[in-house]
């Protein structure tokens, strides 16, 4: 017993969470048969058989629930040991490895982070931008403390995680100080017909727009459509044409941009997340972003 491979244990738990040696290999990223070794080989230290078949079905023994029993004890713990330690290198400095879904707004992304790294103790960050189901598959091997996006992460995701709600903001429109001037007024019947930058279809806000012009009775004309939040804006600015933004960042907005508004609903509503494995946050930056967005960067204005 002494000599008990944790690896082979860990493989054995695997196969008894996932329900068989075939989706074990898939999350384990190793073949089935070098999995199905490993539990044999298992086996043989223990002296014991842990599974047995029923029908196409794996099914644990006794002694298997027994050895279960015990790798859940042993991987909990040592997984609160390496939430407790994460983000902790020698000398106390956090470090603080962020995922951002590419759908959310870089200023938003900024404002978010800012505590984290303005805090009384600032966190290192390390910021990665991609699709949320590549940085979900990163979260689960701890390659990220913590995912922020657009949309909670759906329930057929395979990955055990949590969604933390950091905020809601309303929509806020932006145009050149000239173009804005002329639809301000009848804003929004004004929108109808006017030149708009919209965010890509496959988005949430794209559908909440879409959903919100058909209720208000207005068809704007789709002068370009941008996957990332960032250029779209560049655009705007750049452009005779209307992009909408959430209102939490309106001032970031207008002084990062030489634009004006020209209106505002609170009928579209943009929500973002913090995704993380734990159900009780507890990495310190972690827990000062969200502090920070329900209280500060969500919570000045409810447009």
């Amino acid at each position: 017993m002494f000599g008990l491979n944790y690896h082979h244990l860990l493989y054995f738990w695997t196969v008894a969470r996932e329900g068989g040696i075939s989706r074990a290999a898939e999350k384990l990223r190793l073949s089935q048969p070098a999995v199905s070794a490993q539990i044999k080989a298992l086996e043989e230290a223990l002296g014991e058989r842990l599974f047995q078949r029923q029908g196409r079905t794996l099914v644990l023994t006794d002694v298997g629930r027994l050895v279960d029993r015990y790798a859940t004890e042993i991987f909990t713990t040592a997984n609160e040991m390496l939430e407790t330690l994460k983000g902790r290198p020698s000398g106390g400095t956090l470090r603080l490895a962020v995922g951002v879904a590419n759908a959310v707004p870089k200023l938003v992304v900024y404002r978010l982070l800012r505590p984290a790294i303005e805090g009384a103790a600032p966190a290192q960050i390390t910021c990665s931008e991609g699709a949320p189901e590549q940085l979900l598959a990163q979260l689960a091997t701890h390659a990220l403390d913590v995912v922020i996006s657009d949309m909670p992460a759906a329930p057929r995701v395979r990955v055990k995680v949590f969604n933390h709600l950091l905020g809601e903001s309303g929509t806020t429109f932006f145009a050149r100080a000239v173009l804005a001037r002329r639809l301000r007024p009848r804003f929004p019947r004004s929108l109808d017909g006017a030149p708009m930058l919209l965010p890509t279809v496959d988005t949430s806000v794209r559908r909440a727009l879409e959903q919100w012009f058909e209720s208000e009775g207005v068809r704007p004309r789709v002068a370009g459509e941008f996957e990332d939040p960032a250029l779209l804006m560049t655009f705007g600015e750049g452009s005779r044409a209307v992009f909408a933004a959430p209102t939490a960042i309106e001032g970031e907005v207008l002084r990062s941009h030489r634009v004006a508004i020209v209106g505002r609903t609170a009928a579209v509503r943009e929500r973002y997340y913090a995704i993380s494995v734990e159900r009780r946050l507890k990495h310190a930056a972690v827990a000062a972003i969200t502090s920070a967005a329900r209280t500060k960067v969500f919570g000045e204005r409810r447009g």
